[in-house]
């Protein structure tokens, strides 16, 4: 029996050999593939169950320098639209409104413009599963005398960029030492930690009501004690009444965040949402304070103006039945309404 060697014949031996060759080849490529990433430690991993470093150290300075470098512009140009991309929570909100209004007040810039720099930074990344990820930066700021700046960087999925949700201030030697394990990388304390004298998920919430009613959980301090008595004094000044609404926010981008200090206790990141309505007596007229308070004010301001605050607070919350050391808090204005 002849062999049929007709050109088209030949032609799909020649393919069906050449299909043969390339499924050995990519079986083989694949194989050496496999070997290749075992031999070198590396492998596939499940970010969300697997105890991972949120960042890698030289992925976390660059994101500060990015950070850095995004906030000056935006700064010199009182333009919101160049830094918003680095920033959320209660951060983003502050600092978009800033800009707001200074831009409303001097549309050509800031002519008081001073470049922000850090020094000394100082960068503590937690080893957890799942998202978000989030590493704090703790940095000298030229702008703000001796007080360290203290950052924290987060980012919902690999492919998102870090962005500061949180910036309290805080006086130097405050910062505790956090616990680390034996390659440097720090503790993420969960939400729900009942280990702590106030789980930090409930913290905000705690704040909120101590700032209102007072209570025994919270340690004497500028932004504890101090705070509610400064309220005292301006509930019921003459001719002027001012009364406080303090509300938690705990969810999404306001989400607490903690890291475990080597004393067993936490250093806790956390957001609260503050109204002051400040009413004049009949016949008078609430003074606004100045020109960027204005700016940010809907209605016309005759008896009543309420101010809208965002407040980043940073707190060192004990174990066991401690009380809770409010350490900074930076608040500010958001919006503001008159009538």
């Amino acid at each position: 029996m002849s062999r049929d060697r007709s050109p088209r014949r030949l032609r799909r031996c020649e393919r069906n050999v050449l299909l043969r060759r390339r499924g050995r080849n990519t079986l083989m490529a694949a194989s050496l593939t496999a070997l290749s990433l075992t031999a070198s430690g590396c492998m596939v991993v499940h970010g969300e169950r697997e105890m991972l470093p949120s960042a890698t150290r030289a992925e976390a300075a660059k994101a500060v320098t990015a950070f850095t470098a995004a906030y000056n512009k935006a700064d010199k140009a009182f333009d919101s639209s160049l830094d918003a991309p680095y920033l959320t929570g209660p951060f983003g909100d502050i600092t978009a409104a800033r800009l707001k209004a200074g831009h409303t007040n001097s549309p050509s810039g800031n002519p008081n413009h001073v470049p922000l720099k850090l020094s000394d930074v100082k960068i503590t990344i937690p080893k957890k599963a799942g998202w978000p990820r989030w590493f704090v930066a703790d940095a000298q700021g030229n702008k703000t005398g001796r007080a360290r700046w203290l950052m924290v960087f987060t980012r919902g999925d690999l492919g998102a960029r870090w962005r500061v949700a949180y910036v309290t201030l805080v006086a130097p030697g405050a910062v505790p030492r956090f616990t680390t394990d034996k390659d440097g990388w720090a503790q993420a304390v969960p939400a729900g930690s009942a280990q702590l004298a106030v789980t930090p998920g409930k913290l905000s919430a705690e704040y909120a009501t101590y700032l209102k009613k007072g209570g025994q959980g919270f340690a004497d301090g500028s932004y504890t004690s101090v705070e509610r008595a400064d309220r005292a004094k301006r509930a019921n000044k003459p001719g002027l009444v001012t009364q406080f609404i303090d509300r938690p926010l705990t969810s999404g981008d306001y989400a607490p965040l903690a890291l475990r200090t080597e004393a067993g206790g936490a250093l806790v990141f956390f957001t609260t949402h503050h109204y002051e309505k400040q009413t004049a007596a009949a016949g008078t007229t609430v003074p606004v304070p100045n020109k960027d308070v204005r700016a940010l004010t809907k209605g016309e301001v005759n008896q009543s103006l309420t101010l809208e605050f965002m407040s980043a607070e940073v707190a060192l919350d004990p174990t066991g039945s401690g009380k809770v050391s409010v350490l900074g808090r930076v608040p500010g204005l958001t919006a503001a309404q008159g009538s």
